[in-house]
């Protein structure tokens, strides 16, 4: 798992309107996603350290997109969870705005998957082609679609 972000993703665990307007609302919305997911150990405990981390400083990329994100031996393998709102949600100070949430859970013990996930995530996302394509993505399998695409495109190594 060098960087390919569609094996992670779940049609299950893509949420393509959000209901939640406020930022730790929707956080709970997405990481609800990954209740029950066979490699989160502990939703209680992943979910706190996902809280936790959120606090301490906003996971916006810019261009509309966070990732919220927790390492934490709650959870055995990464798992990935996403959440897209239609109004967008501001989630700082500053007012920013964010349509496109990438919830990521990774093991402390692996940090070089969390660094390959997130880097392959960036480059995805810095692309506003891709970007508009996951925002307009009718389906959870059309948003699947979208990532393989710009994976395939940028060639990135499986």
């Amino acid at each position: 798992m060098a960087g390919k972000i569609t094996p992670l993703l779940d049609p299950a665990r893509i949420a393509l309107h959000l209901q939640s307007t406020k930022r730790t609302a929707a956080l709970n919305e997405i990481a609800r996603l990954l209740e029950g997911h066979p490699q989160v150990a502990n939703f209680a405990g992943f979910y706190d350290e996902l809280l936790a981390r959120d606090r301490l400083d906003t996971t916006s990329l810019g261009n509309g997109i966070a990732l919220p994100h927790a390492r934490t031996e709650h959870v055995k393998e990464i798992v990935i969870a996403v959440g897209r709102s239609d109004a967008g949600i501001a989630v700082d100070e500053k007012g920013e705005v964010v349509r496109l949430f990438f919830v990521l859970g990774t093991p402390k013990s692996k940090p070089a998957d969390y660094l390959a996930v997130v880097s392959a995530l960036c480059r995805l996302l810095r692309d506003p082609v891709n970007r508009e394509a996951m925002l307009t993505a009718a389906t959870p399998e059309d948003f699947i679609a979208v990532v393989r695409a710009a994976e395939e495109k940028l060639a990135l190594p499986a």
